[in-house]
């Protein structure tokens, strides 16, 4: 028991004299080889819109479309979170429901087009990872060991 106290005690003895002064790491960052570029459209009913004039209602439209689209990009970077409910009684189906729902942080979408096509207001997003790549990266830098110089 004692061999074993002393043994533990000098491993905390020399671990504990060690600096990590010692040495110069250099990083360099590591660039993935592809990034794909995804693309989402939303759509807006423009008389299905809250407003008064036919302005409103556009403007409303303008909104709606976007959010529409910021959403699919969502999904397709995220995914959907489903969740279903089923209630059956004497072998008879009495309800059934489920329900949706997106959720995270998109950044760096562009809009690529935005236009009214009849009834309905469109908008066109793209998203090119390799932005989104470098805006993470000066958020949190992904660095990889280059050189390690000792003294």
């Amino acid at each position: 028991m004692n061999k074993w106290i002393l043994l533990l005690t000098s491993f905390l003895i020399i671990g504990g004299c060690s600096s990590s002064n010692d040495r110069y790491v250099q990083w360099q960052r590591v660039t993935p080889e592809q990034f794909p570029k995804l693309t989402a459209v939303g759509y807006a009913s423009i008389d299905s819109q809250m407003g008064t004039t036919e302005q409103q209602k556009v403007l409303a439209a303008i909104k709606a479309s976007k959010l529409e689209a910021y959403r699919e990009l969502a999904e397709q970077i995220y995914g959907q979170s489903i969740s279903s409910s089923s209630k059956v009684s004497d072998k008879i189906l009495q309800s059934d429901s489920f329900t949706a729902q997106v959720n995270g942080v998109v950044s760096g979408a562009e809009i690529d087009k935005a236009y009214r096509l009849g009834d309905n207001y469109i908008t066109e997003l793209s998203l090119d990872f390799e932005k989104v790549w470098y805006l993470y990266q000066n958020k949190h830098p992904d660095r990889q060991v280059r050189d390690v110089v000792y003294f």
